[in-house]
């Protein structure tokens, strides 16, 4: 499954099945083929991001820090904060118009 976010105020933002899932996980949310993230939602949205981002680079400096090699996001060379950063974008340039973000309509 691919997901592909919309907006009015932004292009839209495809992320595959897993990566969609990991996203919608983080953000408290069960991954669906349809959803909508609304305006009022995206600055709570964008702050867990954040957080869940700076959490996993610690993390993933405390094992650099003991020698442990870590792999980013989960072995597939993407990391949290490249997989995030396209939809943390997306709602930054949406919340200030209230436009919502969308999938699967």
């Amino acid at each position: 499954m691919l997901y592909k976010f919309k907006s009015k105020s932004a292009g839209d933002v495809i992320m595959t099945g897993p990566g969609g899932d990991q996203v919608l996980r983080l953000l408290g949310r069960e991954p669906s083929g349809k959803g909508i993230i609304e305006a009022a939602d995206m600055p709570a949205a964008i702050a867990t991001l954040e957080r869940a981002v700076a959490t996993d680079e610690a993390a993933q400096d405390e094992a650099r820090a003991k020698g442990e090699a870590v792999p980013a996001g989960g072995g597939d060379g993407v990391s949290l904060r490249q997989r995030v950063w396209p939809l943390v974008d997306m709602m930054k340039r949406s919340q200030p118009k209230g436009h919502d973000i969308v999938w699967g309509v």
